[in-house]
């Protein structure tokens, strides 16, 4: 039986999927993390500090002096240097570190990029203490600050004017720490999508291409709506992998899951940024691969183990998933309304991940949803109709 490791974040939703995926290919499951998850796992669960990579990926490689391992895989961005340590170590197919530690740093993404001329926004990076007017005037308004580390739109806010900038630079600061280095870059118009995929050797295979139809125009970039199949034209597709899959080799990604956001406007596809781990949350419950509806955990662990699949493609039924946001600062106490919302045609399921009383904030100080809302159509445009719905019955109660 193979034995495979997944680096999960204390705050991860997907354990369970994860062990569920291990149990129907019959592999071995170790899950690392800071926390156990909310099960046991007896003697196949291993806590770690994420945050010392050095140090949480050498226990994984004396855990592979005990036991053999087949493959390392991280499911969040805190444990990508992680598991490309720790499979690097044990000569696993993994990610470079280096490449790895630049998926994690958004300024080292940009520089790479930039070498090999990859569509991308102007950028500039603003250390502590520089002179925030001079640094912005390399990229020209309006621009979007953000931290070099964070995600789920934590830290990310427009600046249209220039007398704007410094109030958004220390709030951001206190967000990221007050001395964070930060990266102001290009403002993109055009129409956002995801891509996720898996890189086999070297060559990135796309399993799907989602739009995000409210993706917005800021201040602020909270998620809503992810819907797949795309709707942007074979043509943009097309240019959103080539310029995706260019974008990979620049940084160095060689193996692994990936998500790559985009903005496409006409012809030209443009990165925003590069993950090595697959879509967020429980975002990843709105995909199914082939006749049996093989989840995304599964074509994971496959590729972590080397038994890859590439004959799976994603079932021909669209679908999609409404990450509830937190409309504003307070105590959750409830959403009403949900037993309205099952009721909607193509509502598929409805996943809560928040309880009541906990503290909650919405973007870009908070980077966390109250839940997930999936449906499933024949088309794109029924499933957009489905969560909109969804969205207007709804009724969440903060304190």
């Amino acid at each position: 039986m193979p034995t495979a490791v997944v680096v999960l974040p204390s705050t991860t939703y997907r354990a369970a999927d994860f062990v569920r995926a291990a149990e129907g290919l019959g592999v071995d499951l170790i899950v690392v993390s800071e926390q156990p998850p909310p099960f046991d796992m007896g003697d196949r669960y291993l806590q770690v500090d994420c945050a010392d990579e050095a140090k949480a990926a050498s226990a994984i490689v004396r855990l592979g002096d005990q036991t053999a391992i087949d493959g390392v895989v991280a499911a969040d961005d805190s444990g990508v240097l992680v598991a490309a340590l720790a499979a690097t170590e044990l000569g696993l197919r993994s990610n470079p570190p280096r490449a790895a530690a630049a998926t994690r740093d958004k300024a080292e993404q940009r520089r790479l990029m930039a070498d090999a001329e990859i569509a991308q926004p102007r950028f500039a990076v603003l250390e502590p203490g520089a002179d925030g007017e001079s640094t912005a005037s390399a990229v020209g308004y309006p621009l979007v600050v953000k931290p070099l580390d964070r995600s789920a739109g934590q830290g990310v806010v427009r600046v249209d004017r220039p007398e704007d900038l410094a109030s958004i630079v220390e709030r951001v600061r206190r967000i990221a720490g007050n001395n964070a280095t930060l990266l102001l870059e290009e403002y993109m118009s055009g129409v956002e999508v995801a891509l996720e995929g898996v890189v086999r050797d070297g060559d990135l295979v796309t399993l799907a291409i989602f739009d995000k139809p409210d993706a917005g125009e800021g201040p602020f970039f909270p998620e809503t709506l992810l819907i797949t199949p795309s709707r942007i034209g074979e043509a943009a597709q097309a240019e959103v992998e080539r310029v995706a899959a260019a974008a990979l080799r620049s940084i160095g990604i060689s193996h692994g899951p990936v998500h790559v956001e985009m903005k496409v406007e006409g012809a030209t596809a443009r990165v925003i940024e590069i993950a090595a781990r697959s879509i967020g949350g429980l975002c990843s419950k709105s995909l199914n691969f082939g006749l049996m509806g093989t989840t995304l955990e599964t074509l994971i662990l496959r590729n972590a183990i080397g038994q890859d699949k590439p004959e799976l493609h994603r079932e021909e039924i669209a679908s999609g998933v409404l990450m509830i946001p937190i409309p504003h600062r307070g105590t959750f106490v409830e959403i009403r309304g949900l037993e309205q919302v099952r009721a909607v045609e193509h509502i598929s399921a409805i996943d809560m991940t928040t309880t009541s009383g906990s503290l909650l904030e919405p973007p870009p100080e908070g980077d966390r949803y109250l839940g997930f809302i999936f449906a499933r159509a024949k088309t794109p445009a029924l499933v957009e109709t489905a969560l909109r719905s969804a969205m207007e019955i709804m009724e969440v109660v903060i304190e």
